[in-house]
């Protein structure tokens, strides 16, 4: 999992090197590094860990802080915080609604009772991280945007094709479809919650009696899926970034936080679980399915593959970025 390379190599700053190589699995690189650095100490003084340059504050000079500016700044931190207070009451409210009686609209992808001890089937597909990052570019949005409008396609057309097996197929436009109207699908999504530590955390962690902990701090959010055809396919992506903007105003991971137990034991692990990782230039999209509720899980993946085919197209044709 890790190993550690001495050479006896002199530098103009070192009288040898160090080289780690450290499988991902063991930690992010902000952490690792900050990891390995709190285990060194300065050679001017032993007992204190290494500093790093921090960025320089912003100065700020009196022709910003005039009246006009101030009174906007308070109003819009007074907003912000009734928005964030209004969100947070309604996703917590829902949340309890849902581990107490509010349920999910029975689709061809929703698990039957006890289908959390069927055996499991892993297949992935790797596609092009630039891809993603064009379409994020293009649009000003971020890549997680991206990847929650590219699942919100493939889902919709794949939902669209199996609510039609065995019946008179409707077609696959936005009017002229399958899928029945307002289908209420959501994804719990973990979210840590623990903020980045830094070299000084780590050191004082490896102390004895200290107070400092180890571990994730992870809450429960839920994340809505619009499952509906779109004759423009851009409105996947920009109905995602207004989704994952409003869950970003809201307090709900925090508070789900503490009765995580009980979430876990709710939702446990679903018929059909998405992850996107990034390495690189690509983006590997793992489904982990339950094979007695989705039979055809490479169908499902062809799915996601040519929904961010399209939507990268569509950018392009628009002339909305350049390749």
């Amino acid at each position: 999992m890790w190993d550690l390379h001495l050479l006896n190599v002199k530098t103009s700053d070192a009288e040898s090197v160090g080289i780690f190589r450290i499988h991902h699995s063991l930690g992010d690189g902000t952490s690792l590094i900050s990891l390995l650095l709190a285990c060194t100490r300065q050679t001017a003084d032993p007992d204190k860990v290494p500093t790093i340059p921090g960025n320089k504050k912003r100065v700020i000079h009196s022709s910003e802080h005039n009246f006009t500016k101030g009174l906007h700044r308070y109003v819009m931190r007074i907003w912000f915080f009734m928005k964030l207070f209004w969100n947070t009451i309604v996703d917590v409210l829902m949340f309890m609604a849902t581990i107490m009686f509010l349920k999910d609209t029975t689709t061809p992808i929703k698990g039957r009772p006890g289908s959390v001890f069927n055996p499991r089937r892993l297949v992935y597909r790797i596609v092009s991280l630039d891809d993603m990052k064009l379409v994020k570019n293009a649009l000003n949005m971020t890549v997680t945007d991206v990847a929650l409008g590219v699942t919100q396609a493939g889902l919709s057309v794949y939902l669209n094709r199996r609510y039609g097996e065995g019946k008179k197929d409707r077609g696959a436009t936005e009017k002229n479809n399958n899928l029945p109207k307002n289908i209420r699908l959501r994804s719990s999504i973990l979210v840590n919650l623990r903020p980045s530590v830094g070299i000084q955390a780590l050191a004082d962690m490896m102390e004895k009696d200290t107070e400092a902990k180890w571990g994730n701090w992870v809450g429960f959010a839920l994340l809505p899926f619009k499952i509906a055809l779109r004759d423009d396919p851009l409105d996947y992506i920009r109905e995602a970034k207004a989704t994952i903007h409003r869950k970003k105003n809201s307090l709900e991971a925090f508070y789900t936080c503490y009765i995580s137990e009980l979430a876990l034991k709710r939702f446990g692990i679903k018929a059909l679980m998405i992850n996107c990782q990034s390495y690189i230039n690509k983006m590997t999209i793992v489904l982990s399915i339950d094979e007695s509720v989705i039979p055809d899980p490479r169908q499902l993946l062809d799915d996601l593959v040519q929904s961010l085919k399209l939507i990268k197209d569509a950018v392009v044709e628009r002339g909305l970025c350049h390749e």
